[in-house]
């Protein structure tokens, strides 16, 4: 009876388009800093029902862009990351589930207005972009959007305190309500912040009006994220990082 309801929900809200109306099912994971994607590889195969994958900032090599793309082609799923180029900056990437790149650009420095694109569109969605800690400058570069259904917020390393962790999750929720849009966001399982060696791995997700559907701080474990059903299931294990 739930699933009925909300599929109706789904289709009313959809006719009215008074809000964001979008039904995926998304992997969040929370691998290890690793260099041949076994992770992603694994995680990709055994999921066939998942929609899109959304892993962190820096997952990705350059030199691996093509078996990432073939990856995302060959399991018809759209992929949301970010990769380090041959210089080792960290760049902005998404793959759609027919292996095209559809976004990608540079990191915005950090005292400047949020780089465009910022936002793709992949079939009938629109999605937002905020490369880690970009998710404080979405407020006002993402201002003048207005259909976004999703944005992303791949994130590098955790929290170096429970603080930034409450003000990261906090800006996240603001943004979440202001586009009317679900964000979501997740970090490695290990490293840590300049190296500090102390860090808090995190996962998180809002719907469309701000409610928290997924707040996961040190918990490395994988999930998948229904939109239509507004549940999570933790298909994964936790991942050791010592």
């Amino acid at each position: 009876m739930e699933v009925i309801w909300n599929e109706f929900m789904y289709e009313l809200n959809k006719r009215n388009k008074k809000v964001c109306v979008i039904k995926v099912k998304i992997l969040i994971g929370q691998p290890k800093l690793e260099t041949d994607l076994e992770q992603l590889e694994e995680e990709i195969k055994n999921n066939p029902s998942v929609d899109l994958i959304l892993y962190p900032e820096g997952y990705v090599q350059e030199t691996k862009l093509e078996k990432v793309s073939q990856l995302a082609k060959t399991f018809q799923t759209t992929i949301v990351t970010g990769y380090k180029d041959k210089h080792n900056f960290d760049r902005a990437l998404i793959i759609s589930n027919e292996g095209k790149i559809i976004f990608e650009r540079a990191k915005t420095p950090e005292n400047n207005e949020l780089y465009t694109p910022s936002t793709a569109k992949d079939n009938e969605s629109t999605y937002g972009y905020l490369l880690c800690r970009e998710v404080f400058q979405g407020l006002q570069g993402l201002k003048n959007e207005k259909s976004l259904d999703l944005i992303f917020n791949p994130i590098g390393v955790g929290m170096f305190s429970k603080d930034q962790y409450t003000e990261w999750s906090g800006e996240a929720k603001r943004i979440s309500i202001k586009q009317k849009a679900w964000v979501l966001g997740t970090s490695h399982a290990d490293g840590s912040y300049r190296n500090c060696g102390f860090s808090i791995p995190i996962a998180y997700c809002f719907d469309e009006k701000g409610r928290d559907i997924l707040l996961s701080k040190d918990d490395t474990r994988t999930r998948i994220v229904d939109t239509m059903t507004k549940t999570v299931d933790i298909i994964g294990n936790l991942i050791k990082t010592k």
